[in-house]
């Protein structure tokens, strides 16, 4: 049985459940703790009473030492906040051997178990980012992206487990500073701070945005595992936003398009339950007098990526 966690809200819903059923498609040996980061979500996913999926509220899962920090902190930066502190509680809670954090924006195109057995007898997983040359910000964003990442039951998973969730307690924000960012810089020195820490090898697990400009997708031998949707959001006036990174036709075509086509689904399945909020997120951009030279620069770079959704939806 392997273990997962991921966390998000309302706003985030039709992507966290894109993730489960992905996730589902390929494996049938697994459990996912949700962590509903608020009323409605919790309601909607206990309605939903998915398969393989134990959700957690809010209420069930702060605790004081959280509560203490999350007025002085972004709803994104409590996020980040909380993601060791939801590992340390799957595990706790549920008596897991090991438990596998996954970002609500991921996508699976393959079984992640193949992943997690790479790993053979160390405590902990991490994965790289493995930026594209022209998008490398290693040096403020972090080696490593917090967005799969296991730690087993065992001594050195739980202390690093731990290490980690304290120093999220004690600094977690979305900005650099003093070597810190987010919960993501406090991962570049495990390699060597920690024994038990394997760096994930298989390039399938962790392609994103900022890396895939590096594979051939239609290369048979180029197995996906999992695709990052950093960034993607839905807009106002029936578009979508995938990032400010050069894609290819053939990414929108074997990545995006499935991805899309499948939240568009969720979507209309949930209004069927629900269609008095917006579960997609739907976020209505700030328009300012340098919008258009944005626009202008990411056009000459060729990273515009707004689309009308009929493009994906045909």
């Amino acid at each position: 049985m392997y273990n997962y966690c991921t966390l998000f809200d309302s706003n985030y819903l039709t992507r966290g459940l894109a993730m489960y059923e992905s996730l589902k498609t390929y494996s049938n040996n697994f459990h996912l703790y949700i962590f509903a980061f608020d009323e409605r979500s919790y309601k909607l996913l206990k309605k939903l009473d998915l398969a393989h999926v134990h959700v957690i509220s809010l209420q069930e899962f702060e605790n004081t030492e959280l509560l203490k920090v999350k007025n002085e902190r972004t709803a994104g930066e409590y996020c980040w906040t909380c993601t060791p502190s939801i590992i340390k509680y799957s595990i706790e809670t549920f008596g897991l051997e090991s438990c596998t954090y996954l970002d609500a924006d991921l996508y699976f195109f393959d079984d992640p178990s193949i992943l997690i057995e790479e790993m053979g007898n160390d405590s902990v997983l991490i994965t790289e980012h493995r930026y594209t040359p022209q998008y490398d910000h290693s040096a403020t964003s972090g080696v490593y992206c917090v967005q799969f990442m296991t730690f087993k039951n065992d001594t050195r998973g739980i202390r690093i487990l731990d290490w980690w969730k304290n120093a999220c307690l004690d600094w977690c924000y979305a900005r650099y500073e003093d070597g810190k960012f987010g919960d993501q810089k406090y991962l570049d020195d495990w390699t060597t701070r920690f024994e038990g820490v394997h760096v994930l090898q298989h390039v399938g697990g962790g392609v994103a945005p900022w890396n895939v400009q590096q594979y051939d997708l239609t290369n048979p031998d180029f197995k996906l595992i999992f695709y990052h949707f950093h960034n993607f959001k839905f807009l106002k006036n029936a578009a979508v936003e995938l990032g400010n990174y050069r894609l290819s036709k053939n990414d929108l075509l074997k990545i995006y398009q499935p991805y899309i086509q499948h939240l568009e689904e969720i979507g209309q399945r949930i209004k069927n339950i629900d269609d008095s909020y917006d579960y997609h997120g739907t976020a209505n951009p700030k328009w300012e007098w340098k919008t258009p030279f944005r626009e202008i620069k990411r056009r000459l770079l060729g990273s515009y990526n707004v689309y009308n959704k009929k493009y994906f939806l045909g």
